[in-house]
Protein backbone atom coordinates (compact mmCIF):
# COMPACT_ATOMS: atom_id res chain seq x y z
CA UNK A 1 0.00 0.00 0.00
CA UNK A 2 1.44 3.24 -0.91
CA UNK A 3 1.27 5.44 2.17
CA UNK A 4 2.91 8.93 2.82
CA UNK A 5 2.80 10.71 6.26
CA UNK A 6 0.48 13.14 6.67
CA UNK A 7 -2.18 11.39 4.30
CA UNK A 8 -6.08 11.00 5.67
CA UNK A 9 -7.74 7.49 5.70
CA UNK A 10 -10.59 5.93 6.52
CA UNK A 11 -9.97 2.73 8.22
CA UNK A 12 -11.78 0.30 10.29
CA UNK A 13 -10.46 -1.14 13.39
CA UNK A 14 -9.89 -5.14 13.97
CA UNK A 15 -7.83 -5.88 16.64
CA UNK A 16 -5.68 -4.07 19.56
CA UNK A 17 -2.28 -4.31 19.97
CA UNK A 18 0.21 -4.84 23.01
CA UNK A 19 0.35 -1.30 23.58
CA UNK A 20 -3.10 0.14 23.74
CA UNK A 21 -2.97 0.87 19.94
CA UNK A 22 -6.07 0.01 17.62
CA UNK A 23 -4.95 -1.94 14.32
CA UNK A 24 -6.26 -1.78 11.02
CA UNK A 25 -4.71 -3.18 7.67
CA UNK A 26 -5.77 -1.99 4.72
CA UNK A 27 -4.61 -4.30 1.97
CA UNK A 28 -2.73 -6.05 4.17
CA UNK A 29 -0.60 -3.39 5.77
CA UNK A 30 -0.93 -2.39 9.71
CA UNK A 31 -1.69 0.76 10.84
CA UNK A 32 -1.41 1.38 14.69
CA UNK A 33 -4.03 3.72 15.59
CA UNK A 34 -3.47 5.89 18.80
CA UNK A 35 -6.83 5.63 21.28
CA UNK A 36 -8.71 3.30 18.73
CA UNK A 37 -10.39 -0.22 19.58
CA UNK A 38 -12.24 -3.00 17.60
CA UNK A 39 -14.96 -2.51 15.73
CA UNK A 40 -14.40 1.64 15.52
CA UNK A 41 -14.64 2.96 12.11
CA UNK A 42 -11.79 6.01 11.76
CA UNK A 43 -11.45 8.83 9.90
CA UNK A 44 -7.23 9.21 11.07
CA UNK A 45 -4.14 11.11 9.75
CA UNK A 46 -0.88 8.83 9.36
CA UNK A 47 1.84 10.18 11.45
CA UNK A 48 4.39 8.38 11.13
CA UNK A 49 5.31 5.75 7.81
CA UNK A 50 7.87 2.62 7.91
CA UNK A 51 8.47 -0.41 5.43
CA UNK A 52 6.41 -2.47 7.64
CA UNK A 53 4.08 -0.40 9.21
CA UNK A 54 2.14 2.70 9.92
CA UNK A 55 0.90 4.99 12.61
CA UNK A 56 -1.96 7.43 12.91
CA UNK A 57 -4.34 9.41 15.08
CA UNK A 58 -7.76 10.22 14.86
CA UNK A 59 -8.92 12.67 13.39
CA UNK A 60 -12.90 11.95 13.74
CA UNK A 61 -15.15 8.68 14.89
CA UNK A 62 -17.22 7.90 11.85
CA UNK A 63 -18.58 4.55 13.96
CA UNK A 64 -17.73 4.25 17.47
CA UNK A 65 -17.15 0.24 18.61
CA UNK A 66 -20.01 -1.17 21.22
CA UNK A 67 -17.03 -1.56 23.22
CA UNK A 68 -16.91 2.14 23.75
CA UNK A 69 -18.15 4.33 26.91
CA UNK A 70 -18.15 8.09 27.48
CA UNK A 71 -14.48 8.38 29.52
CA UNK A 72 -15.87 10.64 33.54
CA UNK A 73 -12.21 12.32 32.41
CA UNK A 74 -12.15 15.24 30.38
CA UNK A 75 -8.28 14.88 29.81
CA UNK A 76 -8.58 11.42 28.47
CA UNK A 77 -7.40 11.02 25.20
CA UNK A 78 -5.07 13.77 25.54
CA UNK A 79 -3.33 12.82 29.01
CA UNK A 80 -0.41 9.91 28.62
CA UNK A 81 -1.72 8.45 32.17
CA UNK A 82 -4.56 6.11 31.17
CA UNK A 83 -5.02 5.69 27.53
CA UNK A 84 -7.92 3.29 28.15
CA UNK A 85 -10.94 5.28 29.66
CA UNK A 86 -12.97 4.90 26.88
CA UNK A 87 -12.99 1.13 26.63
CA UNK A 88 -15.47 -0.99 29.18
CA UNK A 89 -13.39 -2.29 31.82
CA UNK A 90 -14.44 -5.78 31.60
CA UNK A 91 -13.26 -5.59 27.79
CA UNK A 92 -9.90 -4.22 29.20
CA UNK A 93 -9.54 -7.10 30.97
CA UNK A 94 -10.43 -9.29 28.04
CA UNK A 95 -7.28 -7.47 26.33
CA UNK A 96 -4.71 -7.90 28.73
CA UNK A 97 -5.20 -11.83 28.94
CA UNK A 98 -5.05 -12.03 25.08
CA UNK A 99 -1.99 -9.93 25.15
CA UNK A 100 -0.18 -12.52 27.91
CA UNK A 101 -1.59 -15.35 25.86
CA UNK A 102 -0.19 -13.76 22.63
CA UNK A 103 3.24 -13.20 23.80
CA UNK A 104 3.53 -16.30 25.44
CA UNK A 105 2.51 -17.80 22.15
CA UNK A 106 4.45 -15.70 19.63
CA UNK A 107 7.20 -14.62 21.51
CA UNK A 108 7.81 -17.64 23.90
CA UNK A 109 6.52 -20.13 21.39
CA UNK A 110 4.77 -21.66 24.13
CA UNK A 111 0.92 -22.36 22.69
CA UNK A 112 -0.75 -24.79 25.35
CA UNK A 113 0.74 -22.70 28.72
CA UNK A 114 -2.84 -21.72 30.58
CA UNK A 115 -3.32 -18.38 31.22
CA UNK A 116 -6.02 -17.70 34.01
CA UNK A 117 -9.00 -14.80 33.82
CA UNK A 118 -7.32 -11.94 35.08
CA UNK A 119 -7.89 -11.15 38.74
CA UNK A 120 -9.78 -7.34 38.80
CA UNK A 121 -8.67 -4.64 40.44
CA UNK A 122 -11.12 -3.73 43.39
CA UNK A 123 -11.16 -0.11 42.30
CA UNK A 124 -10.99 1.09 38.82
CA UNK A 125 -10.72 4.68 40.14
CA UNK A 126 -8.56 6.48 43.18
CA UNK A 127 -6.65 2.83 42.86
CA UNK A 128 -2.86 4.94 42.71
CA UNK A 129 -1.23 5.52 45.91
CA UNK A 130 1.35 7.65 44.38
CA UNK A 131 1.13 10.03 41.90
CA UNK A 132 3.80 12.73 40.41
CA UNK A 133 2.76 15.56 38.85
CA UNK A 134 5.54 17.94 36.99
CA UNK A 135 5.93 21.47 36.36
CA UNK A 136 6.39 23.53 32.92
CA UNK A 137 6.41 26.89 31.63
CA UNK A 138 4.94 25.65 28.95
CA UNK A 139 1.17 24.54 29.26
CA UNK A 140 -0.26 22.53 26.66
CA UNK A 141 -3.93 23.44 25.79
CA UNK A 142 -6.97 21.20 25.43
CA UNK A 143 -8.88 21.61 21.68
CA UNK A 144 -11.43 23.86 23.34
CA UNK A 145 -8.63 26.15 24.89
CA UNK A 146 -7.06 27.07 21.83
CA UNK A 147 -7.41 30.99 21.17
CA UNK A 148 -8.58 31.71 24.41
CA UNK A 149 -7.00 34.81 25.66
CA UNK A 150 -7.97 34.35 29.43
CA UNK A 151 -5.70 31.33 29.79
CA UNK A 152 -1.97 31.80 30.90
CA UNK A 153 0.14 29.81 28.88
CA UNK A 154 3.01 29.79 30.72
CA UNK A 155 2.31 28.05 34.05
CA UNK A 156 1.28 24.05 33.96
CA UNK A 157 1.23 21.76 36.90
CA UNK A 158 0.16 18.14 36.00
CA UNK A 159 1.02 15.14 33.71
CA UNK A 160 2.85 14.93 30.35
CA UNK A 161 0.98 14.53 26.80
CA UNK A 162 2.56 11.72 24.99
CA UNK A 163 5.23 12.82 22.68
CA UNK A 164 5.94 15.89 23.48
CA UNK A 165 8.59 16.59 27.10
CA UNK A 166 8.19 20.02 27.78
CA UNK A 167 4.89 21.28 27.50
CA UNK A 168 2.36 19.59 30.30
CA UNK A 169 -1.29 19.77 30.91
CA UNK A 170 -2.77 21.76 33.66
CA UNK A 171 -4.29 18.70 35.41
CA UNK A 172 -7.35 20.07 37.98
CA UNK A 173 -7.86 16.56 39.03
CA UNK A 174 -6.71 12.96 38.28
CA UNK A 175 -9.44 10.57 38.58
CA UNK A 176 -6.86 7.32 39.50
CA UNK A 177 -5.65 9.23 42.64
CA UNK A 178 -8.15 9.73 46.34
CA UNK A 179 -10.03 12.99 45.56
CA UNK A 180 -8.11 14.23 48.75
CA UNK A 181 -5.53 14.56 46.28
CA UNK A 182 -7.07 16.54 44.09
CA UNK A 183 -7.81 19.22 46.41
CA UNK A 184 -3.65 18.31 47.84
CA UNK A 185 -3.01 19.20 44.18
CA UNK A 186 -5.45 22.56 43.55
CA UNK A 187 -4.09 24.13 46.98
CA UNK A 188 -0.26 23.53 45.94
CA UNK A 189 -0.90 24.44 42.28
CA UNK A 190 -2.36 28.18 43.23
CA UNK A 191 0.51 28.59 46.27
CA UNK A 192 3.10 28.46 43.33
CA UNK A 193 1.01 30.44 40.68
CA UNK A 194 0.80 33.20 43.52
CA UNK A 195 4.52 33.04 44.66
CA UNK A 196 6.97 34.81 42.98
CA UNK A 197 9.42 31.56 42.43
CA UNK A 198 9.26 30.53 38.47
CA UNK A 199 8.40 27.34 37.78
CA UNK A 200 10.89 24.96 35.99
CA UNK A 201 11.59 25.19 32.41
CA UNK A 202 11.78 21.43 30.55
CA UNK A 203 14.03 23.37 27.97
CA UNK A 204 15.48 26.09 29.67
CA UNK A 205 16.22 23.78 32.76
CA UNK A 206 15.74 27.11 34.76
CA UNK A 207 13.26 27.90 37.54
CA UNK A 208 12.35 26.67 40.93
CA UNK A 209 9.27 24.36 40.98
CA UNK A 210 10.17 20.83 39.64
CA UNK A 211 7.68 18.53 40.82
CA UNK A 212 4.80 17.32 43.27
CA UNK A 213 4.38 13.96 44.61
CA UNK A 214 1.68 12.64 46.51
CA UNK A 215 1.58 9.58 48.28
CA UNK A 216 -0.97 7.89 50.21
CA UNK A 217 -1.68 5.32 52.98
CA UNK A 218 -4.85 2.87 51.67
CA UNK A 219 -4.56 1.38 55.24
CA UNK A 220 -4.39 4.13 56.99
CA UNK A 221 -5.66 7.25 54.74
CA UNK A 222 -2.79 9.19 55.62
CA UNK A 223 -0.67 11.54 52.98
CA UNK A 224 2.98 12.87 52.18
CA UNK A 225 3.31 15.35 50.13
CA UNK A 226 7.17 15.91 48.46
CA UNK A 227 7.75 19.26 46.52
CA UNK A 228 10.86 18.65 44.53
CA UNK A 229 12.58 21.80 43.49
CA UNK A 230 15.43 23.01 41.70
CA UNK A 231 17.55 24.93 45.11
CA UNK A 232 16.65 25.15 48.72
CA UNK A 233 14.32 28.05 49.50
CA UNK A 234 12.73 27.13 53.46
CA UNK A 235 11.32 30.36 53.67
CA UNK A 236 8.83 29.99 50.46
CA UNK A 237 8.30 26.60 51.74
CA UNK A 238 7.79 26.10 54.94
CA UNK A 239 4.29 28.40 54.65
CA UNK A 240 2.98 26.00 52.15
CA UNK A 241 3.99 23.15 54.29
CA UNK A 242 2.02 25.05 57.42
CA UNK A 243 -0.84 25.54 55.19
CA UNK A 244 -1.39 22.08 54.24
CA UNK A 245 -0.79 20.39 57.23
CA UNK A 246 -3.30 22.84 58.86
CA UNK A 247 -5.92 22.33 56.65
CA UNK A 248 -5.45 18.46 55.89
CA UNK A 249 -4.92 16.39 58.98
CA UNK A 250 -4.57 13.27 56.72
CA UNK A 251 -1.08 15.16 55.71
CA UNK A 252 1.58 13.71 58.28
CA UNK A 253 4.81 14.18 56.49
CA UNK A 254 5.79 17.50 53.76
CA UNK A 255 9.35 16.72 52.61
CA UNK A 256 11.29 18.92 49.92
CA UNK A 257 13.63 16.95 47.22
CA UNK A 258 15.94 19.40 45.98
CA UNK A 259 17.78 18.49 42.47
CA UNK A 260 19.53 20.70 40.26
CA UNK A 261 19.94 17.90 37.42
CA UNK A 262 18.31 18.25 34.42
CA UNK A 263 17.17 15.29 33.97
CA UNK A 264 13.34 14.91 34.61
CA UNK A 265 13.11 12.48 37.32
CA UNK A 266 11.16 13.33 40.68
CA UNK A 267 14.11 11.84 43.03
CA UNK A 268 16.60 14.88 44.77
CA UNK A 269 19.72 15.06 45.75
CA UNK A 270 19.22 15.38 49.07
CA UNK A 271 15.89 16.00 50.84
CA UNK A 272 14.57 18.47 53.77
CA UNK A 273 11.99 17.46 56.17
CA UNK A 274 9.59 20.00 56.07
CA UNK A 275 7.01 19.17 58.31
CA UNK A 276 6.40 16.03 60.33
CA UNK A 277 7.34 12.09 59.68
CA UNK A 278 9.70 11.44 57.13
CA UNK A 279 7.81 8.72 56.00
CA UNK A 280 4.46 7.18 55.48
CA UNK A 281 2.89 3.42 56.74
CA UNK A 282 0.86 1.20 54.86
CA UNK A 283 -0.39 -2.26 54.77
CA UNK A 284 -0.17 -5.33 52.75
CA UNK A 285 -2.30 -8.18 54.19
CA UNK A 286 -1.03 -7.59 57.84
CA UNK A 287 2.14 -6.41 57.29
CA UNK A 288 2.67 -2.75 57.86
CA UNK A 289 5.88 -1.00 55.63
CA UNK A 290 7.59 2.34 56.04
CA UNK A 291 7.36 4.55 52.70
CA UNK A 292 9.90 7.30 52.40
CA UNK A 293 9.07 10.03 49.56
CA UNK A 294 11.61 8.24 47.21
CA UNK A 295 10.86 4.47 48.17
CA UNK A 296 9.45 1.63 45.97
CA UNK A 297 6.22 0.65 47.30
CA UNK A 298 3.30 -0.93 44.41
CA UNK A 299 1.43 1.93 43.54
CA UNK A 300 -2.20 -0.24 43.59
CA UNK A 301 -2.14 -1.43 47.33
CA UNK A 302 -5.10 -3.55 47.43
CA UNK A 303 -4.04 -5.07 43.91
CA UNK A 304 -0.10 -5.92 45.19
CA UNK A 305 -2.30 -8.22 48.12
CA UNK A 306 -3.80 -10.65 45.53
CA UNK A 307 -0.88 -10.18 43.53
CA UNK A 308 1.46 -11.62 46.62
CA UNK A 309 -1.77 -13.99 47.74
CA UNK A 310 -0.89 -15.87 44.04
CA UNK A 311 2.44 -15.80 44.29
CA UNK A 312 2.14 -17.18 47.87
CA UNK A 313 -0.68 -19.75 46.41
CA UNK A 314 2.03 -20.56 43.36
CA UNK A 315 4.86 -21.41 46.03
CA UNK A 316 2.95 -23.90 47.48
CA UNK A 317 5.90 -23.09 50.62
CA UNK A 318 5.24 -26.06 53.65
CA UNK A 319 7.32 -24.36 56.36
CA UNK A 320 10.56 -25.95 55.26
CA UNK A 321 11.49 -24.48 51.82
CA UNK A 322 14.80 -22.00 51.53
CA UNK A 323 13.31 -19.04 49.07
CA UNK A 324 15.97 -16.50 47.33
CA UNK A 325 14.23 -13.84 46.29
CA UNK A 326 15.56 -12.08 42.62
CA UNK A 327 15.14 -8.25 42.30
CA UNK A 328 13.66 -8.46 46.09
CA UNK A 329 13.42 -4.19 46.29
CA UNK A 330 12.16 -3.54 49.85
CA UNK A 331 11.87 -6.74 50.47
CA UNK A 332 7.73 -6.93 50.24
CA UNK A 333 7.35 -10.35 48.97
CA UNK A 334 10.09 -11.63 51.25
CA UNK A 335 8.40 -10.58 54.32
CA UNK A 336 5.08 -11.87 52.85
CA UNK A 337 6.40 -15.14 52.20
CA UNK A 338 8.32 -15.05 55.35
CA UNK A 339 6.35 -16.86 57.70
CA UNK A 340 5.18 -19.66 55.20
CA UNK A 341 9.25 -20.42 54.24
CA UNK A 342 12.36 -21.76 56.73
CA UNK A 343 14.39 -19.04 55.28
CA UNK A 344 14.29 -16.19 52.40
CA UNK A 345 17.08 -14.84 51.14
CA UNK A 346 16.50 -11.68 48.89
CA UNK A 347 19.18 -9.96 46.24
CA UNK A 348 18.76 -6.48 45.05
CA UNK A 349 21.40 -4.21 43.24
CA UNK A 350 20.15 -1.10 45.78
CA UNK A 351 21.52 -0.30 48.39
CA UNK A 352 18.97 1.68 49.68
CA UNK A 353 16.36 -0.94 48.87
CA UNK A 354 18.51 -3.19 50.95
CA UNK A 355 18.66 -1.00 53.78
CA UNK A 356 14.74 -0.56 53.70
CA UNK A 357 13.80 -4.50 53.25
CA UNK A 358 16.02 -4.93 56.39
CA UNK A 359 14.17 -1.97 58.26
CA UNK A 360 10.65 -3.69 57.29
CA UNK A 361 12.02 -6.79 58.46
CA UNK A 362 12.03 -5.03 61.74
CA UNK A 363 9.07 -3.39 61.87
CA UNK A 364 7.37 -6.83 61.15
CA UNK A 365 9.35 -9.20 63.59
CA UNK A 366 10.40 -11.26 60.51
CA UNK A 367 13.57 -12.94 61.44
CA UNK A 368 14.21 -15.41 58.78
CA UNK A 369 14.60 -12.97 56.11
CA UNK A 370 18.08 -12.29 54.92
CA UNK A 371 19.19 -9.48 52.16
CA UNK A 372 21.90 -9.04 49.62
CA UNK A 373 23.27 -5.68 47.95
CA UNK A 374 24.57 -6.41 44.99
CA UNK A 375 24.51 -7.29 41.10
CA UNK A 376 22.18 -10.21 40.25
CA UNK A 377 24.26 -12.54 38.33
CA UNK A 378 27.33 -12.12 40.66
CA UNK A 379 25.41 -12.94 43.72
CA UNK A 380 23.82 -15.88 42.08
CA UNK A 381 27.63 -16.86 41.31
CA UNK A 382 28.33 -16.73 44.66
CA UNK A 383 25.63 -18.99 45.77
CA UNK A 384 26.18 -22.47 46.97
CA UNK A 385 23.11 -23.83 46.94
CA UNK A 386 20.11 -24.00 45.32
CA UNK A 387 17.06 -22.46 46.69
CA UNK A 388 13.40 -24.92 46.91
CA UNK A 389 12.10 -22.17 45.59
CA UNK A 390 12.89 -18.84 43.42
CA UNK A 391 10.73 -15.89 43.77
CA UNK A 392 12.11 -13.66 39.99
CA UNK A 393 10.67 -9.82 40.25
CA UNK A 394 12.63 -8.47 37.53
CA UNK A 395 12.16 -5.03 36.23
CA UNK A 396 10.52 -3.80 32.97
CA UNK A 397 13.12 -4.87 30.47
CA UNK A 398 13.47 -8.69 32.16
CA UNK A 399 16.31 -10.50 33.04
CA UNK A 400 20.00 -10.08 31.68
CA UNK A 401 20.46 -13.62 29.83
CA UNK A 402 23.58 -14.25 31.72
CA UNK A 403 21.47 -14.09 35.38
CA UNK A 404 18.95 -16.32 33.39
CA UNK A 405 22.20 -18.95 32.65
CA UNK A 406 23.26 -18.85 36.49
CA UNK A 407 19.68 -19.88 37.52
CA UNK A 408 19.56 -22.96 35.21
CA UNK A 409 23.01 -24.02 36.65
CA UNK A 410 20.94 -23.25 40.18
CA UNK A 411 18.41 -25.21 38.72
CA UNK A 412 15.87 -24.69 41.46
CA UNK A 413 13.32 -27.19 41.40
CA UNK A 414 10.77 -24.56 41.40
CA UNK A 415 10.38 -20.95 40.34
CA UNK A 416 7.05 -18.14 40.44
CA UNK A 417 7.93 -15.69 38.12
CA UNK A 418 6.13 -12.49 38.84
CA UNK A 419 6.24 -10.07 35.78
CA UNK A 420 4.82 -6.41 34.53
CA UNK A 421 5.88 -6.75 30.99
CA UNK A 422 3.99 -9.93 28.86
CA UNK A 423 6.64 -9.62 26.26
CA UNK A 424 9.62 -9.40 28.31
CA UNK A 425 8.37 -12.41 30.55
CA UNK A 426 7.73 -14.27 27.01
CA UNK A 427 11.25 -13.28 25.73
CA UNK A 428 12.67 -14.86 29.08
CA UNK A 429 10.80 -17.93 28.83
CA UNK A 430 11.86 -19.27 25.60
CA UNK A 431 15.26 -18.74 27.14
CA UNK A 432 14.95 -21.33 29.80
CA UNK A 433 11.85 -23.81 28.00
CA UNK A 434 14.48 -26.35 27.66
CA UNK A 435 14.81 -26.44 31.06
CA UNK A 436 11.58 -25.41 32.73
CA UNK A 437 7.58 -25.81 31.91
CA UNK A 438 5.43 -23.47 32.62
CA UNK A 439 2.56 -24.79 34.85
CA UNK A 440 0.32 -21.76 34.79
CA UNK A 441 -0.11 -18.01 34.36
CA UNK A 442 -2.65 -15.81 36.49
CA UNK A 443 -2.37 -12.48 35.20
CA UNK A 444 -3.32 -9.81 38.15
CA UNK A 445 -5.11 -6.15 37.13
CA UNK A 446 -2.71 -3.37 39.01
CA UNK A 447 -3.34 -0.88 36.45
CA UNK A 448 -7.11 -0.02 35.06
CA UNK A 449 -7.67 2.35 32.49
CA UNK A 450 -3.82 1.32 31.10
CA UNK A 451 -3.03 -1.43 28.59
CA UNK A 452 -0.35 -2.47 31.56
CA UNK A 453 -0.35 -6.25 33.17
CA UNK A 454 0.89 -7.87 36.11
CA UNK A 455 1.29 -11.71 36.14
CA UNK A 456 2.46 -14.20 37.91
CA UNK A 457 3.76 -17.23 36.33
CA UNK A 458 4.78 -21.23 37.92
CA UNK A 459 7.61 -22.58 36.54
CA UNK A 460 8.47 -26.39 37.21
CA UNK A 461 11.90 -27.75 36.50
CA UNK A 462 11.93 -30.44 33.80
CA UNK A 463 13.92 -33.81 34.80
CA UNK A 464 17.22 -34.13 33.32
CA UNK A 465 18.14 -37.60 30.87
Amino acid sequence: MRLKRGMTLELEITDVAFGGKGISKPDGFTIFVDNAVTYDRVLARVTKKKKSYAEARILEIISPSPHRITPPCGYSGFCGGCKWQFLEYDNQLKYKMRHVKDSLEHIALMAQVPVLPVLPSEKIFAYRNKMEFSCSDRRWLLPDELGRKDIPIDFALGLHVPGTFHKVLDISACLLQPETGNRILEDVRQYMKTSDLPVYGLKTHEGFWRFLMLRHSAAFDRWLVNIITSSENEKKLMPLSNMLREKYPGIISVVNNITARKAGIAIGEYEINLGGESFLVDKIGKFEFEISANSFFQTNTKGAEKLYETIKKFADLKGGEKVMDLYCGTGAIAIYLSEMAKEVIGMEITESAVKDARKNCLRNGVDNCGFISGDIKDLLSEAKKSPDVMIIDPPRAGMHKKVVAKIMELSPARIIYVSCNPATMARDFLMMKDYYHVEVVQPVDMFPHTYHIESVAKLIGKKKG
